[in-house]
């Protein structure tokens, strides 16, 4: 991930990840980072995290950040 975004500042936090501001290298643009909180990740495994990113992979609305990576 490291050569590929460059972290900036922590957003928030919420029960399962914490958000960051990020720049993409690749593309100069500004992204946001959601990073699954190690505790979590083993408590209930990367199933529930995965199906998050499949359902945001489909969303299109003007307020919702669209997904570039996972």
């Amino acid at each position: 991930m490291a050569d590929r975004y460059a972290l900036e500042r922590e957003l928030g936090h919420g029960g399962m990840a914490t958000v960051y501001l990020a720049r993409d290298l690749r593309h100069g643009r500004p992204v946001a980072i959601k990073v699954l909180r190690p505790e979590i990740a083993a408590a209930l495994g990367p199933e529930r995290f995965l199906r998050e990113i499949q359902i945001a992979a489909q969303l299109a609305h003007p307020h919702i950040l669209p997904l570039h990576d996972s």
